[in-house]
């Protein structure tokens, strides 16, 4: 399993995803879909890979990238 490319905490589990950051403009990202966190702790987003993990949540501990991928939250 490859590690996600970035993780991000966050507080909401409700979050959003264009790709842009880190010298990246909204304009080269990707379209802005809107992640759900569930109960696992923390969401990827399809396009960028991008591991958002709610901060206290389950998945917020040091082995949060050995976890599978959950993109199921994604919605447009």
């Amino acid at each position: 399993m490859q590690a996600p490319p970035e993780i991000l905490r966050v507080h909401a589990r409700r979050v959003a995803c264009d790709g842009s950051g880190h010298g990246i403009s909204a304009a080269l990202g990707h379209p802005r879909v809107f992640l759900e966190i569930d109960e696992h702790g923390y969401v990827d987003c399809g396009y960028c890979d991008r591991r958002f993990v709610l901060e206290g949540g389950p998945a917020d501990t040091p082995d949060n990238v050995t976890k599978p991928d959950i993109s199921s939250g994604a919605s447009l």
